[in-house]
């Protein structure tokens, strides 16, 4: 039996079969004991279904799993509804904020061609218009997707975590700045702080020389030891300069990853979760608190074990004081605003969401904790406010209702609604307010600066063949680098 499915194109066939043995709705939900509003989700590809469920269903229809579960539509028909069901689920269709159409057997073939051929044409429009960022954009959305179906976990990484453990001796507890420096040492390489890194940087590796540069002083709201771990992990996973953009996230993601697994190991943090989740008390303050490290890094390390070891799907969003959407991850369906691409980051998040809310509370030393009535269901969010050099950010953790339970705050006072993506929910202005200002006002945007970094071009390549990450001078770096080279050969050893 395959792991993964079409949950529309099953419920399409469930239909089709339930059609032709002449059942009603009620009856094959009475069959199977189950509600018929449930069997009419499953039918409309809104609820995937368990093992077990598959088997019964395949029994009460006369069939076989393996015949339910066939991704070939059993006609044209079939093929048009199901096209036209994606289409109007996609975000490009959300965001025209029309009612979806009803696939009734009255609709004629023509009619759903037509509507399909209007929204793939428009599609095109948009990819057209969003053409610069284009490879961006579609780069890391894949790579969401990807980490959302792998839970948000990279066994792999967290088993080099414990292999470089267990090497400097580290047992448990917080990783301090000692034994950190101890894993460079162990991997052949030298620490130097200096007050002339390149501003375009965070850390600049000479592999050659085996020294890591960082900056003496530390950048507001972050670990220095991430900055060591992060440039350590790329030289242990053998990164090399990026030749596109889809390399360069990954080589991020990875890096990233690495570094949290060595601050927060899997092999400790778990038995910490699960004793926490067996008391109703989880809590991302706590995973904070027990490893010393930065509530950004704890929440990110939260996502990376809830689902492979507590099975509790989760969100994670990281939104800037100005509402949009720097960081993002999902896999419990809450539904994040996107453009016609999909893509999440940069986009402006519901003024009634705990990530927008937490930022008028005034209390910003204890969690904030909401539950939020969304289009898709009820979610439960925790939220907590980190200032850096770039101002404010909401970093927040939730998952939907039926999962709320695990968790310390569950029980939070604070509840609201949002329909987002609908207009009229927050972003539409008041009618007087519309009134008084429409046509009256031009605020000018403040661009993010990371829409241009540039990608590696041909042009940016050396005679070498390398290149540089996105939004890295690489004349500052390279001459950096030869700078501190020839200073760090002219230095007498030490005595």
């Amino acid at each position: 039996m395959t792991d993964e499915y079409d949950p529309l194109v099953v419920g399409r066939r469930i239909r089709e079969l339930r059609a032709a043995a002449g059942l009603t709705l009620g009856e094959l939900a009475g069959r199977l004991g189950r509600a018929p509003s449930h069997l009419s989700m499953v039918e409309n590809g809104k609820r995937e279904l368990r093992v077990a469920e598959l088997h019964a269903l395949a029994g009460a229809l006369g069939t076989d799993v393996a015949d339910l579960l066939s991704q070939a539509p059993r006609s044209r028909r079939a093929q048009l509804e199901i096209a036209l069901e994606r289409a109007q689920r996609s975000p490009l269709f959300t965001s025209l904020g029309l009612a979806p159409l009803s696939v009734r057997k009255a609709l004629p073939d023509q009619a759903i061609e037509t509507v399909l051929a209007l929204l793939s044409e428009l599609e095109r429009v948009h990819e057209q218009r969003a053409a610069t960022p284009e490879q961006a954009r579609r780069a890391n959305t894949a790579l969401r997707a990807e980490m959302r179906r792998s839970g948000n976990h990279l066994a792999e990484l967290e088993t080099t975590a414990g292999t470089l453990l267990a090497a400097v001796g580290h047992t448990g507890g917080p990783l301090s700045q000692r034994v950190a420096a101890d894993l460079a040492g162990h991997l052949g390489f030298t620490i130097h702080h200096v007050g002339d890194l390149p501003a375009s940087t965070r850390s600049l590796t000479d592999l050659e020389g085996r020294r890591i540069y960082l900056p003496r002083q530390s950048e507001a709201g972050r670990d220095p030891r991430s900055t060591l771990l992060q440039a350590l992990a790329g030289a242990v996973l053998g990164h090399s300069p990026p030749e596109d953009y889809e390399s360069f996230l990954r080589q991020r993601v990875e890096s990233n990853y690495l570094a949290g697994a060595l601050l927060v190991p899997q092999t400790s943090a778990v038995p910490l979760l699960k004793a926490a989740k067996e008391r109703r008390e989880l809590s991302v303050e706590d995973l904070r608190d027990a490893y010393a490290v930065t509530y950004e890094t704890a929440a990110h390390r939260f996502t990376n074990l809830a689902t492979e070891h507590l099975g509790i799907p989760v969100h994670f969003l990281k939104v800037h004081e100005s509402g949009t959407i720097a960081k993002a991850y999902e896999n419990d369906d809450v539904q994040f605003p996107s453009d016609a691409l999909g893509t999440v980051e940069g986009q402006l998040v519901c003024r009634y969401w705990a990530a927008r809310r937490v930022f008028a509370v005034e209390d910003r030393f204890s969690p904030y904790h909401q539950l939020t009535d969304k289009p898709g269901g009820t979610y439960w969010c925790t939220s907590s406010i980190q200032t850096t050099g770039r101002g404010a950010f909401s970093l927040s953790v939730g998952t939907s209702f039926a999962h709320a339970k695990w968790f310390r705050g569950m029980d939070a006072d604070q509840r609201f609604s949002s329909t987002c993506p609908d207009e009229s929910c927050c972003r539409t202005p008041p009618p007087a307010l519309a009134e008084r200002w429409a046509g009256r006002a031009l605020p000018t945007p403040r661009l993010n600066a990371s829409l241009f970094a540039t990608l590696p071009t041909a042009s940016s390549l050396t005679s070498t063949g390398s290149s540089t990450s996105p939004g890295v001078d690489t004349t500052e770096a390279y001459r950096f680098l030869d700078r501190h080279t020839r200073v760090d050969r002219d230095r007498p050893p030490p005595r």
